[in-house]
C-alpha cells in the first residue's frame, strides 16, 4: 500500500497563480497512491476534492479550516487500520518531541497507534520512538 502525505496546504482556488502548479505537482507525485492522508490547514476544500479525483482522502482539521465548513472527509482526529497498522492523523501534537506515551494519552484518546501523523509545524519530520513512526510531511508549499 502507499500513502501520500501532505500537510498545510494554505492556498485558497482563487489564487491560480499557485493553484495550477501546485495541483499539477501532487497529480504527478500522488500518481499511484491508494490513499492521501492530509495533516490539517487545508483552508479551501476544493484541495480535497482535486486530491480525491487522485485517491481517496481522508484530512485532520487543521486551526485554518474552521468548523465553518462540514465534510466528511475531515476530522479532528483520525483512526486507520492500513494494513495492519494502527494509524493515527491529527493536526498539532505540539511539541512533537513529548514522549510518546504523552502524545498517545493526551492527543490520541490513549488509543494505541503504530504511526502518529501531524502537521501544524511546517517542518518535516520522520522518527522512529518507542515503537511508534511518528511523522509530519510539513507544508506542501
Amino acid at each position: 500500500m502507499r500513502i501520500g502525505l501532505l500537510s498545510d496546504t494554505h492556498i485558497s482556488s482563487s489564487n491560480s497563480a499557485i493553484w495550477d502548479p501546485f495541483r499539477l505537482a501532487f497529480q504527478i507525485a500522488f500518481k499511484d497512491v491508494d490513499v492521501i492522508l492530509h495533516g490539517g490547514d487545508i483552508t479551501d476544500p476544493a484541495v480535497l476534492d482535486w486530491l480525491e479525483e487522485i485517491a481517496p482522502v481522508l484530512a485532520a482539521r487543521g486551526n485554518h479550516d474552521g468548523s465553518w465548513w462540514s465534510d466528511p472527509r475531515v476530522q479532528n482526529l483520525q483512526f486507520l487500520e492500513l494494513e495492519g497498522w494502527r494509524l493515527g492523523l491529527i493536526y498539532d501534537i505540539e511539541p512533537e518531541a513529548r514522549p510518546i506515551a504523552f502524545l498517545r494519552n493526551n492527543h490520541f484518546n490513549g488509543k494505541p497507534v503504530d504511526i502518529m501523523v501531524s502537521g501544524y509545524t511546517h517542518l518535516e519530520r520522520i522518527d522512529y520512538r518507542d515503537g511508534v513512526l511518528q511523522i509530519n510531511p510539513g507544508s506542501a508549499l
